[in-house]
């Protein structure tokens, strides 16, 4: 340390060495020290995601979702099986995440008994990478209709609200609200439960669709369409859906945040 009290002198004049000297070799390296800036967490946003479905009668087990590219780590997971209530296995993916279910099954089916059902899991800071899938063993009915939709919400550590409710028949579904104490990425999904082979599903309030599966084949499938919104600040949100024919629908609303 010496030497370098030295080469200060040599190389400089002025009051600023003679300041350096006198308060010693502790405060030169306080002065040459990086200061380090208080980074805020970046925002949720939307990552990766799809939509697998299988048609009825079609199906095989397990049903296994397209790869996505999912972060390493600093993700939450959100995954739903809409089908057979039988077909009641929890999910697995790629990547070893602990799934959590959401609430309690869902049963529906218009005129069917209710023999379908609708569970949701979350995958918090869940780990990821490329060739990222999900899967569903198919126990109860391997060749039964069956829709995954798997989404990604990148920094996004926290579920920060729920809501789901079961719309009764109309043209105009609306969702429960949820509250966000900062920003979020709200994700609605919209489950229709009628007989329905040809249907549209359009969100309001500035809500996005991301993935369907409205046009089905004339073996039928169940009926998904999955949307988001990005919000800036904290408030209360919904979603309402108009849709055409007539039917009751399955409506979630989540809204995750960071940290």
């Amino acid at each position: 340390m010496q030497g370098r009290r030295e080469y200060v002198t040599a190389c400089c004049r002025g009051t600023a060495v003679v300041v350096l000297l006198v308060a010693g070799p502790g405060a030169a390296l306080a002065q040459l020290a990086p200061r380090v800036a208080n980074v805020p967490s970046p925002s949720s946003s939307l990552g990766a995601h799809t939509l697998q479905t299988q048609s009825e009668g079609l199906g095989v087990s397990p049903v296994i979702t397209d790869p996505i590219t999912t972060q390493p780590r600093d993700s939450s997971l959100i995954v739903f099986n809409g089908g057979y209530l039988s077909n009641a296995s929890a999910p697995e993916d790629s990547y070893g995440n602990h799934w959590k279910q959401l609430g309690n099954d869902v049963p529906f089916g218009n005129g069917y008994g209710d023999r379908f059902n609708v569970k949701a899991y979350v995958a918090l800071d869940a780990k990821g990478g490329p060739d990222h899938t999900v899967r569903f063993a198919k126990n109860g009915n391997a060749e039964g209709e069956i829709s995954v939709p798997f989404v990604e919400i990148r920094h996004a550590g926290a579920l920060q609200d729920v809501s789901q409710n079961y719309a009764p028949t109309g043209l105009r579904m609306t969702s429960g609200n949820v509250t966000t104490t900062g920003p979020a990425t709200l994700i609605a999904v919209w489950w229709g439960d009628g007989g329905v082979k040809r249907m549209t599903a359009v969100p309001n309030n500035g809500f996005a669709v991301i993935d369907s599966y409205l046009m089905l084949p004339d073996n039928s499938g169940v009926q998904c369409a999955v949307a988001f919104k990005q919000v800036a600040a904290a408030g209360t949100y919904n979603v309402s859906w108009a849709g055409a024919p007539a039917q009751g629908a399955i409506l979630w609303l989540l809204a995750f945040q960071s940290k």
